[in-house]
C-alpha cells in the first residue's frame, strides 16, 4: 500500500509539472491546443485559426485574454481561436519550432494545398477584438459561386448531380459565415451567392425577402426555401437534409487500453516512467509542429514577453531582455565601406546576405534579424555545409545610405533585408513581415535554391573586384 502511494505521489507530481496553469478555461471560447493535438486539431482542420502562444505569467497576455475571448464568440462557428500554453513542459520544443520568441505571439493558420500542411503567417494587426476578428474573416477561404442572371444556368447545369444551395443577398460581399458554410459541405454542396439586382433570378425562384437560401436536392428544379434566421447554425441544419456537414479534423486515435501496473514496483521507477512519458510527448509535439509548419529551427529561443503588444495595463509588467547570450553566435557588422565592397558588393562577388541596420541598432527589429541569421549560419557551419556570407551594415557605412536610395528601399529608420549577387548583378528583398528565424531561413532557403524573382541590381553600386571563392 505504501509503495502504491508513492506511486501516485510520484506520478502527480510528473503532473503537475507538466500541465502548467492554463489562461482559458473549459467554459471559454477559446480553444487550448497542445503541441501533440496541434497537428491534428489546427494544422488538419478544414478552416482558418488564429493560435496565440502564451504564458501564463505574461502581463500581456492577460491584458490579450479579454479580447481575445471576445474575439473567439464572434468568430464561432467561422474560425477557430486556440491558444497554446508555452510554459508547458511538453510544449516548449513546439512553441521553439513554431518560432516563438516573445510573448504573446499570434499565428494565423489556413489550411494548405495538401492536406495537414497549413500556411502559417505572424498576425501583425491591431491586439483587439476588432482586429483579430476583421483579419480572420479575411483568411477564411473562398468556396462560393457568384453567380448573376447570365451566369446561373450554367452553374445550376455544371452541378446538376449534386445538391446546390443558393443564397439571394442584397450584398455584393460573399460574408466569412456563407464561406465557413462552404467549407462545412464542401463536396456536399454546392453554394453560390446571388445579388438582389439579378431581377431574372430572384423572379425565378420568387424571391422576396434578403438575405434568403434555398436548397436544390439532386436532379430536383423544385427549391426548398429556408424560413429561419439566416445564421450559421441554422443554416447548417437546414442543409443537413442533404447530407451531414464534413467532420472538423480528423478523430483522435483511440487510446489502446494500459496494462495493470504492479503494486509492488518501486515509486522510483515509475517516476523514471513518468519523467520519461512527458519527454516523448514532447518529442510527439517537436515532430506535429514540424509537420504542420515544415519549418525546423534548430535552438529555439527562450521567449519573452513581447515588445510594444499594444496592450498596456497599471500591473503589466516590462518585457524582459533577451540575454546576450541568446544572441549568440554573431552576425558580423561592417561598418568600412571598401570591406563591405570587397566582400559582397563588387563585379565578381556572389551571393551575399545583407542586413541594413537602422538607426537604433539595438531595436527588437535589428537584433531579431542579426540573431536570426546567426542561427541560420551556424546551423550550415555545424553541417560544414557552406554558405554565402552574412552581414550587418550599419548606418555609419556610407554605403548603407548609397543602398537605400539606389534601390528605393526607403529610410533608415527601419530593418532592411536583402540578397545581393554582384557578378550576376541581381538582389532580392526579403518581403517577411518580421524577422524571426523560422521566416528568414525559409526565405534564406529560396536563395541558395535560386528560386523566387530578382530584380536588377544597379551598376553604381558595384566596384570591380577581385573573384571570390563563395557560392
Amino acid at each position: 500500500m505504501v509503495r502504491a502511494t508513492a506511486l501516485l505521489a510520484a506520478t502527480a507530481a510528473v503532473a503537475v509539472h507538466v500541465h502548467a496553469e492554463s489562461m482559458y478555461t473549459k467554459k471559454s471560447g477559446v480553444l487550448s491546443v497542445t503541441g501533440i493535438d496541434y497537428d491534428r486539431l489546427i494544422a488538419k482542420s478544414n478552416y482558418t485559426s488564429i493560435v496565440e502562444f502564451y504564458a501564463p505569467w505574461c502581463g500581456h497576455c492577460k491584458n490579450l485574454k479579454p479580447a481575445y475571448e471576445t474575439a473567439a464568440k464572434s468568430l464561432a462557428g467561422i474560425a477557430k481561436v486556440a491558444a497554446v500554453n508555452c510554459d508547458e513542459e511538453m510544449n516548449k520544443p513546439f512553441c521553439g519550432q513554431m518560432g516563438v520568441q516573445g510573448f504573446p505571439t499570434l499565428k494565423i493558420v489556413r489550411p494548405g494545398k495538401k492536406p495537414g500542411k497549413p500556411t502559417v503567417e505572424d498576425y501583425q494587426g491591431e491586439r483587439s477584438a476588432k482586429g483579430i476578428v476583421s483579419a480572420v474573416k479575411d483568411k477564411v477561404p473562398n468556396a462560393v459561386k457568384r453567380v448573376n442572371d447570365k451566369s446561373l444556368d450554367e452553374w445550376l447545369e455544371a452541378n446538376k448531380n449534386s445538391a446546390k444551395a443558393i443564397l439571394f443577398s442584397d450584398k455584393g460581399v460573399v460574408s466569412a459565415t456563407l464561406r465557413a458554410l462552404a467549407i462545412d459541405f464542401a463536396g456536399l454542396v454546392s453554394i453560390a451567392q446571388i445579388k438582389k439586382t439579378e431581377k431574372a433570378a430572384i423572379e425565378k425562384y420568387g424571391i422576396t425577402q434578403f438575405p434568403s437560401l434555398m436548397l436544390l436536392q439532386p436532379g430536383s428544379e423544385e427549391p426548398i426555401k429556408f424560413d429561419g434566421k439566416v445564421e450559421k447554425d441554422a443554416m447548417v441544419k437546414f442543409l443537413s437534409q442533404v447530407a451531414p456537414p464534413n467532420p472538423d479534423c480528423p478523430p483522435p486515435k483511440e487510446k489502446k487500453p494500459k496494462a495493470k501496473k504492479d503494486a509492488n514496483k518501486d515509486a522510483k521507477a515509475s517516476s523514471k516512467y513518468a519523467k520519461a512519458s512527458v519527454s516523448h510527448k514532447s518529442a510527439d509535439a517537436s515532430a506535429a509542429a514540424a509537420s504542420a509548419t515544415e519549418q525546423v529551427v534548430e535552438e529555439p529561443v527562450v521567449p519573452t514577453e513581447s515588445p510594444d503588444p499594444n496592450l498596456k495595463g497599471e500591473d503589466t509588467p516590462e518585457p524582459v531582455a533577451l540575454p546576450k547570450e541568446d544572441l549568440k553566435p554573431t552576425t558580423p557588422i561592417i561598418s568600412d565601406a571598401a570591406e563591405l565592397q570587397a566582400l559582397c558588393l563588387n563585379q565578381q562577388s556572389k551571393t551575399c546576405i545583407l542586413a541594413i541596420l537602422p538607426k537604433d541598432e539595438a531595436s527588437d527589429s535589428a537584433q531579431t534579424v542579426l540573431a536570426s541569421l546567426a542561427s541560420i549560419h551556424q546551423k550550415h557551419d555545424t553541417k560544414t555545409s557552406k554558405l554565402f556570407p552574412f552581414v550587418g551594415i550599419p548606418t555609419s557605412n556610407p554605403v548603407a545610405a548609397l543602398l537605400l536610395s539606389s534601390l528605393s528601399l526607403g529610410s533608415g529608420d527601419q530593418v532592411y533585408l536583402l540578397a545581393t549577387h554582384g557578378k550576376r548583378a541581381w538582389y532580392k528583398k526579403y518581403s517577411g513581415s518580421t524577422f524571426v528565424l523560422a521566416e528568414v531561413e525559409q526565405w534564406v532557403d529560396t536563395i541558395r535554391m535560386g528560386e523566387g524573382k530578382k530584380e536588377n541590381l544597379p551598376e553604381s553600386l558595384l566596384v570591380a573586384g577581385e573573384k571570390h571563392d563563395e557560392l
